[in-house]
């Protein structure tokens, strides 16, 4: 079955834009970025919709995420790249567009489907596919893969949010690191939002489009990941990082869907900043480890809890400042 496809082009367009949306979502959904992606109409954009319907959510899946094994999810992220394949050929021919010349683009899903049919070693052996002019992947849910050695000269924009819930930003700092060693011209950015499109990236992605377009290959160091104040700590971790502390631990009960767990981020990382010497500060995403939540009875985030020779001595509750937070930690009269 061919798939749905929206397609937008104007009578200056002499490139192929592919742009394939993510999980929940559909042909529509990318629509709204051509404004600020294209706004001098330089591409036909073909944006298709996923074949499956995204339990949950109104739109639509490219893959089952949730369900499933292993094989059943690399049977259907190859079945949907094999689709999203024919479908650029199909509309390159009928465009009148040349598929080297094309840019694949997405977004969670889309993004890594996009990556994979940009670079990654086709599964069909008897088929050396055309490779595009450049990938752009925002916020990839990437699939990893061998990349051919016919596109290590396809350049890589790969952008993601720092405090996105879903797909945590170090698999984009380390995607973007692994594109380089294979040689891949590769820039990345992030920015300051969730799982989401900023109005930052866009101007990047434009930006890069233009060099792009221009016949360069953008490609820059990756920056070293920034240290963590407040790094997390798993139930594994918790009894040698907290509980044999030579020093007094605070540890930050939190999760992220909390906006007030979001909100006091800052100050527990100010705390770590001023007293190193005095506090071990960690942190426990409870989503993630609801052993430890239940064991220490969080029931309410954020909770921030002072733990001392091995047990949990003083709690706050609450978005506070850090003064009420300190305070109610001890933390003004005990060092």
């Amino acid at each position: 079955m061919a798939l749905v496809t929206n397609i937008v082009k104007s009578s200056s367009a002499q490139r192929l834009l592919l742009l394939v949306h993510g999980y929940g979502a559909d042909e529509q959904d990318l629509g709204g970025l051509l404004p600020y992606l294209d706004p001098d109409g330089n591409f036909a954009a073909v944006m298709p919709r996923a074949p499956m319907p995204a339990p949950g959510a109104p739109g639509y899946m490219w893959y089952d995420m949730t369900g499933g094994g292993d094989g059943e999810v690399s049977a259907q992220f190859l079945g949907a790249l094999a689709e999203l394949d024919a479908l650029v050929d199909e509309q390159c021919e009928q465009l009148g567009l040349d598929r080297s010349e094309a840019i694949f683009a997405g977004f969670s899903q889309g993004a890594g489907l996009a990556l994979a049919l940009g670079l990654f070693t086709s599964p069909d052996p008897e088929r050396v596919p055309v490779r595009p002019a450049g990938v752009l992947a925002m916020s990839p849910a990437a699939m990893t893969g061998p990349v051919d050695e016919h596109a290590r000269d396809v350049p890589v924009l790969v952008q993601h949010g720092t405090d996105d819930p879903l797909i945590p930003v170090q698999r984009s700092r380390d995607l973007a690191r692994d594109l380089r060693g294979f040689g891949v011209p590769t820039v990345y950015r992030e920015y300051p939002m969730a799982h989401q499109v900023a109005i930052e990236g866009l101007r990047d992605a434009r930006a890069w489009l233009g060099q792009v377009l221009a016949g360069e290959r953008p490609d820059e160091p990756i920056p070293d990941d920034p240290v963590e104040l407040v790094p997390s700590v798993t139930t594994a971790q918790f009894e040698r990082e907290v509980l044999h502390s030579d020093l007094p631990v605070i540890v930050d009960f939190w999760a992220p869907w909390c906006q007030p767990c979001r909100q006091v981020s800052p100050i527990v990382e100010t705390i770590a900043g001023m007293r190193p010497s005095s506090y071990k500060v960690v942190k426990v995403n409870i989503d993630d480890e609801p052993k430890l939540a239940q064991e220490y009875g969080v029931q309410s985030i954020p909770m921030i809890g002072l733990f001392r020779n091995g047990r949990l001595e003083r709690a706050s509750l609450g978005l506070k400042s850090r003064p009420q937070i300190e305070a109610e930690l001890g933390m003004l009269v005990i060092p």
